[in-house]
């Protein structure tokens, strides 16, 4: 699967976050500031997934019904994918 710009860029923001938040504890900042940006890259994540498994689900099924075949199994499977990444 090729992977698209905005996927990349999703990705280098989230490091960008999690060096962030490094240095928010290396400054003994408060907890509550430092749970706050946890969950953003935690978000940011699962946002992140949630593109990628449709992109590719979406490519798949296509590539299946040009085929001529099945695509029930494939959206099974990016549900499992899906439940299976929380």
């Amino acid at each position: 699967m090729k992977y698209d710009d905005d996927v990349k860029k999703r990705l280098k923001r989230m490091e960008g976050q999690i060096r962030g938040i490094l240095r928010m504890m290396e400054e003994e900042q408060d907890c509550k500031d430092v749970v706050s940006q946890i969950s953003a890259v935690r978000s940011a994540a699962d946002k992140t997934i949630a593109t990628v498994v449709a992109v590719n689900l979406e490519n798949c099924i296509m590539e299946e019904k040009e085929a001529g075949r099945d695509t029930s199994k494939m959206v099974k499977q990016a549900v499992e994918l899906l439940v299976k990444s929380r």
